[in-house]
């Protein structure tokens, strides 16, 4: 039998929410459907897609419920893949994180992230691996609101080229030899050229 992973792009449903900072994790997943000819199709709670990557069954997912909660849908697709937590990546955006940074993680706290808390009150654990990735910090005091949901400005549409697939790399690398491994190539690597002067 096949080993069967889910992958999580966490993020906000519609155009008024697309190309915004909070939504990098549907980002990341879009290009791996991209990379691996894999359609969205509308299902319960989430857009769902699927792939084969060297003998192994890739589920991902973009819930529709909102990134506050999207722990109902990841719930109800782990329930319905059967997937295990180990075998679960969601992936997230986190403003403690330079840009140009990614950071994996097997477990952990939300750090203040509502998407990935309302995940790990659903799923009753915080014993999943996540992808954090890096979109900088750069509001001022009491706006990070308006930062998260704010578009990315040109210089940083640019590297979001390298971001991107990079992100989609760790990724696939999880699936292919684990968390660890993934921990070890990507969470000291500068994945793009962060000076943005």
């Amino acid at each position: 039998m096949p080993r069967k992973y889910l992958i999580v792009g966490l993020g906000n449903v519609g155009l008024d929410y697309a190309g915004t900072r909070h939504n990098i994790g549907f980002d990341v997943v879009d290009v791996l459907a991209t990379r691996h000819a894999a359609d969205w199709v509308p299902a319960r709670y989430a857009f769902t897609t699927s792939f084969r990557l060297k003998g192994r069954i890739v589920h991902m997912i973009k819930p529709t419920t909102f990134m506050n909660r999207s722990g109902q849908a990841v719930r109800y697709w782990m329930q319905q893949h059967r997937v295990e937590p180990e075998q679960l990546l969601v992936i997230l955006d986190d403003v403690s994180i330079p840009l140009c940074r990614i950071r994996l993680r097997p477990k952990g706290g939300s750090a203040g992230h509502n998407g990935l808390q309302d995940v790990i009150d659903h799923l009753g654990t915080d014993r999943f691996p996540r992808l954090r990735i890096g979109i900088g910090n750069d509001y001022p005091r009491g706006r990070q609101v308006d930062y998260v949901l704010g578009r990315w400005t040109p210089e940083e549409q640019q590297k979001l080229k390298e971001i991107l697939p990079a992100s989609a790399d760790a990724a696939e690398t999880f699936v292919l030899a684990g968390i660890q491994t993934a921990m070890n190539r990507y969470n000291a690597k500068v994945v793009c050229d962060d000076d943005l002067s």
